[in-house]
């Protein structure tokens, strides 16, 4: 007669408490993570309106000299256009001024930036849980600025 030694029987598959942790510590590490990347998705896609308003000053400029007004800057080649994330538009345009602005739509729906002819940047609104800032165009949720 043999007796069964104490490794002869295999343990096999996983005991309800080490599921619950493991299941635990996933949720855990899920409510840090998804919110985190959500901002950070979020922040790319307001790079998009950072670069289109950087890029009007030198076109508006050019406009002006050639023109000696900022009306009609937003019927120019360079002038941005609408995207999926945000809307372009030229505002209180006359021979000394202008402001652009970049209204978000869809994931970025509740922000927006601007830019004026001193280059002058201002967050002038934002959605709920950010901060808007009237002196910069802010990416994070605080209100900090950019550089």
């Amino acid at each position: 007669m043999t007796i069964p030694s104490k490794f002869a029987r295999l343990q096999r598959g996983f005991t309800l408490v080490e599921v619950m942790v493991t299941v635990a510590i996933v949720a855990i590490l899920s409510s840090v993570a998804v919110p985190m990347y959500r901002d950070h998705v979020t922040r790319g896609r307001l790079a998009e309106a950072f670069a289109m308003l950087g890029s009007v000053q030198p076109t508006a400029e050019q406009f002006w000299s050639n023109n000696r007004t900022y009306v009609g800057l937003d019927g120019l080649n360079g002038f941005p256009r609408a995207s999926q994330n945000f809307d372009f538009a030229l505002a209180a345009a006359d021979g000394a001024s202008y402001r652009v602005s970049a209204t978000g739509k869809g994931p970025v729906q509740g922000f927006v930036f601007t830019i004026d002819q001193n280059g002058n940047r201002a967050t002038t609104a934002a959605p709920g849980g950010w901060t808007a800032n009237a002196g910069c165009w802010t990416d994070r949720k605080s209100g900090e600025c950019i550089h």
